[in-house]
């Protein structure tokens, strides 16, 4: 339910900060992450100095990450997957010092791995040109404004056309395709994808129960305090009813007060969907499954830390698979993270 108290920090620049942030804190694992500047000798640099090249600084993301779920490895499989790194120049229409990409190690561990993963990069020869990377010492990180943390959430239309136009998704997409999730490490054999999908209405209405199929179909709400996951304190992870795609981990899960199974963050945000949802007489965000198309319930930004973030969610709208069963039930990619958790809590 809680975050381990020992958190790690990685600085990494790789061009324009609003995607090396929306990428890093999409993946599991990443605490937050905050978008600033780092390297130049302006002492409180803006946006406006760092931008025009003046001050030496590099645009740069500090990631938080609980080293129980993934490690300081991982998030640079993560960043060298998401970016150019032979790029010596700048970052694809982003041109200059201050969009190139480096990885600012904070002691000789972080040193070591970043190196040890730079050569393996090199190594395997995934790019026709040399990883142009550089690996540095850290001296200070400057927080970015306001206005450019967490730049995907409050401008999501103008972020991806910038993503798009850029270059940068067809970038990965070309040169890492299928394993721009994967780990470095890992084998170059790809393994199947599950494939989740809304099964027709007539097996769902033999699958789902009465209210099941209310929540998930035609946008209902169950009663709070007198459903299924509420207080369910288990470990485990909640998948779609409808489609069995995963959706959220009991270590995101908090007690809201709400009576209504609550999460701070997902455990594959690309598995959900955000709606407008004006009924009500109100404006609200309503939350789906991405393959289901489930309603699943509606997220608020009075959650707690790490993310501000309350996914409000209907019980019904969630199949829990406890932890001791996720290899049985298909979902075994995730019994790591909960031996890990359960390993620092020791």
């Amino acid at each position: 339910m809680t975050e381990s108290k020992k958190t790690e920090t990685a600085v990494l620049a790789g061009g324009c900060f609003w995607c090396v942030e929306a990428d890093m804190e999409k993946t599991p694992g990443v605490i937050r992450a905050v978008s600033g500047y780092v390297g130049g000798t302006e002492p409180n640099p803006s946006y406006e100095q760092v931008s025009g090249g003046t001050t030496g600084h590099r645009e740069a993301v500090q990631v938080e990450f609980d080293p129980a779920r993934i490690t300081y490895a991982r998030i640079l499989d993560v960043f060298w997957k998401h970016h150019d790194p032979t790029d010596p120049d700048g970052s694809f229409g982003d041109r200059g010092h201050q969009y190139t990409s480096a990885i600012f190690y904070q002691n000789d561990d972080q040193k070591r791995i970043a190196e040890a993963s730079r050569d393996a990069l090199n190594e395997s020869r995934r790019f026709s040109k040399p990883v142009a990377t550089e690996i540095l010492p850290l001296n200070q990180f400057h927080k970015a404004e306001e206005y450019h943390q967490d730049y995907y959430r409050k401008n999501p239309v103008r972020y991806k056309s910038y993503r798009f136009l850029s270059g940068r998704d067809r970038f990965v997409d070309k040169h890492w395709g299928d394993e721009a999730e994967m780990p470095a490490a890992m084998p170059k054999a790809r393994t199947k994808a599950p494939t989740y999908a809304r099964p027709d209405d007539e097996t769902l209405r033999q699958k789902l129960t009465p209210l099941q199929y209310k929540v998930t179909q035609e946008n209902g709400t169950e009663q709070p305090f007198a459903n299924a996951h509420w207080d369910n304190h288990k470990p485990g992870i909640y998948v779609d009813v409808v489609s069995g795609e995963p959706l959220f981990s009991s270590l995101d899960k908090f007690d809201s007060g709400t009576g209504w199974p609550s999460f701070t963050r997902p455990l594959e945000p690309e598995n959900i969907v955000e709606k407008k949802d004006e009924t009500l007489f109100t404006l609200r965000t309503e939350v789906r499954s991405r393959h289901g198309d489930s309603h699943l319930g509606h997220v608020f930004r009075d959650g707690p830390p790490p993310t501000g973030l309350r996914y409000c969610i209907n019980s019904a709208s969630l199949h829990f698979v406890p932890a001791e069963d996720l290899a049985k039930e298909g979902y075994g990619k995730y019994s790591s993270i909960f031996e890990q958790a359960n390993t620092v809590r020791k």
